[in-house]
C-alpha cells in the first residue's frame, strides 16, 4: 500500500502498488462502505485494510480484462460477497457472478456513486469509473486509458485491432479530458513501469494527477488524431511472452492463491526432471549464483520482478523447479508468481543440496563492474560486451563497441557468440544482466556479469554514445 491520496469528508482513496508489474489498484470508501478497483491477485491486503478502516467492501470493479496480471477480483468478491462489476462486452465463464457494466450505469457504495464511462482503446471493452461523493469531490478510475502524461498501449488485443484501438484511445482520452471537471483526480491502473503503458519512462507520478494537469500535457490532448496514432504505434515496448495467457485467465476467473511453499523435490530427482523438460530457476542473489551454480539454471533473483521475467523467459506451459535457500523464500516466490498464475512449480530444492549432485560440476563466472571493464579497455581492445537492455535504453546511451541484444532475445543469438572468450554482460542495474549471464553459462559460454548501475559507466572512462 502506498500513501493515501487526498481525502474529503466522504471520499477516501487508498492506492495499492504492485511492484515489478507496474500496476496500481485502489480501495475507495466513505468511512463505512468501500469499493476496490482493479485488484491484484491476492485479496488479503484489501480485506485486511477494510477491517482496519472499519469499512465493508461491497463492490469490486474491473476497468478491463487485464493482459498483464491475473486479477483477484472474482476471489475478492466471493470472499466479501461484494458485487463484481466487469465490462459487459467481455465474455467470461463466471457470468452468473458478475454485474455486466455498460455506459451510463451508476453503482452506489454508501454515499459514493460510481458512474460507468465507455473508454475503449487499451482493450475493446475498456471502462472508466467516475466516483462522486455528493459534496463536489470527484475522481476517475481510468485503468489503461488516461495515464500520467501518457496512455495505455493498444496492441495487446491482436495486431488486426491495434490501429483501430489506437484511434479509439484518442477519442476515449479526449472524452475524459473534455467532459470531466478540471479538479477531478485521475487514478490510472497502469503507467508505473508497466509494459501496458504506451511509450517509455511512464513511471509513478510525483504529484496527484488531475484532469487539468493532463489537459496540459497528455499526448492525446496535444496531438491531432493521426499524429497521436502514429506516435502510439511507433517503437512500442516489447510484449512479455506471458501476456497472451493473462486475459484467458481473467475471463475464466481465478481462485485465491494458496499460501505456503511448494512441495520439496529430492535433489537427486532434479537431473531427471530437467531431462523431461523442467526448467531450474535459481532465486539466489546474483553474486552468490555467480560463484557456484548448476549449469543450465536460470538465475532470477527473488523479488517483485520475478513474475515478469520468469513469465517472459520460461515457456508458460513448461514445468519448473525453484532453487532457494529456505522454504520461506520458496513460499515468497510462489506469492510473487501467483500474480501471473505461475504459483505451482513442481517443487523447490534447497540451494545447499545441489552441491551434492554428481550429474555435473558446479559452474561459475566472474562478477565485475564498469570500472573494471574500463580498465580492461585501457589495457587493450574492449572485450565482447553484450548490452541486454531494451532498445529505448540503448538509444539513450550505450557503450561504444557494445552489442545490443535485449534480454528476451539472448537465446536467439547463442550461435553468434564466441565460445572461447569472455562476454561481458550488462543492463541498467545488474538484475537483467544476471539472468542473461546465467543463460550464457548454461550454454557453456564464458560470461562476466557487470553488476553495476549503468549511470556509473560514463564516469568510469568508457566511451558512451547515443542513438
Amino acid at each position: 500500500m502506498t500513501e493515501p491520496l487526498p481525502t474529503t469528508k466522504r471520499l477516501s482513496i487508498v492506492p495499492y502498488d504492485a511492484p515489478g508489474l507496474g500496476d496500481r489498484s485502489y480501495l475507495v470508501h466513505d468511512g463505512e462502505k468501500a469499493a476496490v478497483v482493479d485488484p491484484q491477485r491476492d485479496p488479503a491486503p484489501y480485506v485486511e485494510a477494510a477491517s482496519e478502516l472499519g469499512v465493508d467492501i461491497t463492490l469490486v470493479l474491473e476497468t478491463h480484462v487485464h493482459n498483464d496480471y491475473v486479477s483477484g477480483g472474482l476471489a475478492l468478491a466471493r470472499r466479501t460477497r461484494a458485487t463484481y462489476g466487469v465490462p459487459g462486452g467481455e465474455p467470461v465463464d463466471f457470468a452468473a457472478e458478475r454485474e455486466a457494466l455498460l455506459e451510463g450505469d451508476v453503482l452506489t457504495v454508501g454515499a459514493l456513486a460510481f458512474k460507468v464511462l465507455d473508454t475503449p482503446g487499451h482493450t475493446p471493452h475498456h471502462l472508466a469509473f467516475l466516483v462522486e461523493d455528493g459534496l463536489g469531490a470527484k475522481a476517475v478510475m481510468t485503468g489503461g486509458s488516461l495515464l500520467a502524461a501518457a496512455t495505455g498501449r493498444t496492441d495487446l488485443s491482436g495486431a488486426e485491432r491495434t490501429a483501430k484501438l489506437a484511434e479509439a484511445q484518442w477519442y476515449s482520452v479526449r472524452r475524459l479530458l473534455n467532459e470531466l471537471s478540471p479538479g477531478t483526480v485521475v487514478l490510472p491502473t497502469h503507467g508505473f513501469g508497466s509494459f501496458c503503458a504506451a511509450g517509455t519512462g511512464v513511471s509513478a507520478p510525483s504529484e496527484v494527477l488531475t484532469i487539468a494537469g493532463e489537459r496540459a500535457r497528455n499526448p492525446a490532448a496535444q496531438l491531432p488524431l493521426e499524429p497521436f496514432v502514429e506516435t502510439l504505434l511507433h517503437d512500442a515496448l516489447p510484449i512479455p511472452a506471458y501476456y497472451r495467457y493473462m486475459a484467458p485467465f481473467n475471463r475464466a476467473g481465478a481462485a485465491e492463491p494458496r499460501p505456503g511453499p511448494p512441495p520439496p523435490v529430492p535433489p537427486d530427482e532434479v537431473p531427471e526432471l530437467v531431462r523431461l523438460g523442467a526448467v531450474v530457476v535459481d532465486l539466489r542473489a546474483r553474486r552468490t549464483f555467480g560463484r557456484a551454480h548448476r549449469r543450465g539454471s536460470l538465475n532470477i533473483e527473488l523479488g517483485p520482478d520475478l513474475p515478469t521475467y520468469l513469465g517472459w523467459l520460461v515457456p508458460f506451459t513448461a514445468p519448473f523447479v525453484l532453487v532457494a535457500d529456505t522454504a520461506d523464500e520458496a513460499a515468497e516466490a510462489c506469492h510473487w508468481l501467483s500474480r501471473i498464475g505461475r504459483e505451482t512449480p513442481l517443487g523447490w530444492v534447497p540451494a545447499a543440496s545441489l552441491a551434492s549432485l554428481h550429474d555435473q560440476e558446479p559452474a561459475h563466472y566472474e562478477v565485475r563492474d564498469f570500472l573494471e571493464l574500463a580498465r580492461r579497455n585501457r589495457e587493450g581492445p574492449l572485450p565482447k560486451v553484450l548490452d541486454v537492455r531494451f532498445p529505448y535504453e540503448w538509444r539513450d546511451g550505450h557503450i561504444r563497441g557494445a552489442r545490443p541484444v535485449p534480454l528476451p532475445e539472448v537465446a536467439a543469438v547463442y550461435s553468434t557468440l564466441p565460445g572461447d572468450e569472455e562476454i561481458w554482460v550488462h543492463c541498467h542495474s545488474g538484475f537483467r544482466a544476471a539472468i542473461a549471464a546465467s543463460l550464457l553459462s548454461g550454454e557453456g559460454l564464458f560470461p562476466v556479469l557487470v553488476d553495476d548501475a549503468f549511470e556509473n559507466a560514463p564516469g568510469s572512462g568508457l566511451a558512451i554514445v547515443r542513438g
